[in-house]
């Protein structure tokens, strides 16, 4: 198996190619109003890695984690985001003195010598979920692979509310649950009511987001084919023609298929491909070789639904190519990311972004 067979971009230049990205492309970044894309993308990853880490919790889903930084930061709103997902510059709280401030009427005493809030008296809420000092000790999580923790990173920070929230075997599929886990973050009826309403707020544009289009003949097979795949776990080396399969060790991160039944990137296309009654070879490189190249220099708008497209680390050379996807129009995609995710629509990644393949 090929080491460039869909390696996937680690999390930081995931990061990057989002602020990459044409802000006025369509699909989920255009329909997710006032929620940048490196923000949304730490969403996803948290629930994700919720679901991957704490599989007895239900429910955990992207557009809670986006509900609750509605209200506490607005998305941190103002505040640039590094390649990395750290804040250029922090977000902190009022001072919790108890005078009714932000609806705080009980004093909090310094817990962290300053050390995350800049106060040595009183605490204040930190980052774009606004964690207390004494609440991020103990749910401060690694959300970037980094080995640190830091409320003002927005991987680490949506992480551990993912965990705050989602911790317990809540279900939060579950009305009552999800009110209840929503009330711990801030117990206050108003709070809740608000981040619920940006819940389903954000749930319907999604929907809409990622409705397929009406693609007729062997494109509309092949989307349709891979729609039914979606939410089939990634496992390094899995998935063939016939369908999902155990993969193989290991990923170069070092992240093994053997016990995951699921598709790699291009195991996912050979399978939808494979419905219209064609047969890709098995790794996204040489999937580069069949039909019809569409060079990267064309952009996202020559791609048609039902193309291969394509990303790699030198996007001039074919055999560079590590990830493939099948584009479903609107600037989106259906792939199979990289280790730890499932299969799902998203936007077509700006980095690295190395054209299609017309092979219908």
């Amino acid at each position: 198996m090929s080491g460039l067979v869909c390696v996937g971009l680690p999390l930081g230049l995931l990061a990057a190619a989002a602020h990459k990205m044409p802000k006025d492309q369509g699909g989920l970044l255009k329909a997710i109003t006032g929620v940048r894309m490196p923000m949304l993308l730490a969403y996803h990853e948290a629930a994700n890695k919720f679901g991957e880490m704490q599989p007895e919790g239900k429910g955990m889903d992207w557009s809670i984690l986006a509900g609750i930084a509605k209200v506490e930061s607005n998305h941190a709103a103002g505040h640039r985001i590094g390649d990395d997902g750290t804040l250029a510059k922090p977000i902190y709280g009022p001072r919790l003195v108890g005078d009714g401030t932000g609806g705080n009427t009980s004093r909090h005493n310094d817990t962290d010598q300053g050390r995350l809030d800049g106060d040595k008296q009183v605490e204040r809420a930190v980052g774009p979920f606004q964690f207390l000092p004494a609440t991020w000790a103990t749910t401060g999580r690694d959300g970037n692979g980094d080995g640190e923790k830091d409320p003002q990173n927005v991987y680490d920070a949506a992480l551990s509310a993912a965990f705050y929230l989602g911790g317990d075997g809540r279900d939060l599929t579950q009305p009552d649950q999800l009110h209840a886990a929503l009330m711990s973050y801030n117990h206050s009826e108003a709070y809740v009511q608000e981040v619920t309403h940006w819940i389903n707020r954000y749930r319907s544009a999604a929907k809409e987001a990622t409705a397929l289009p009406s693609v007729s003949g062997d494109a509309g097979t092949v989307i349709k084919a891979a729609h039914k795949q979606i939410g089939t776990p990634y496992s390094w080396g899995g998935g063939n023609r016939r369908g999902p399969s155990r993969g193989i060790c290991c990923s170069p991160g070092g992240k093994s298929g053997a016990a995951i039944k699921g598709f790699d990137c291009s195991g996912l296309t050979q399978y939808a491909y494979a419905r219209a009654g064609v047969q890709l070879p098995r790794t996204a490189a040489a999937q580069a070789s069949v039909g019809k190249r569409i060079p990267p220099s064309k952009g996202v708008a020559a791609l048609r639904p039902g193309d291969l497209v394509f990303f790699a680390y030198s996007p001039s050379m074919d055999a560079t190519i590590y990830h493939v996807g099948i584009y479903v129009g609107g600037g989106k995609m259906i792939n199979a990311p990289r280790p730890g995710t499932k299969v799902r629509i998203e936007q077509v990644w700006g980095g690295g972004f190395a054209g299609g393949a017309r092979v219908l």
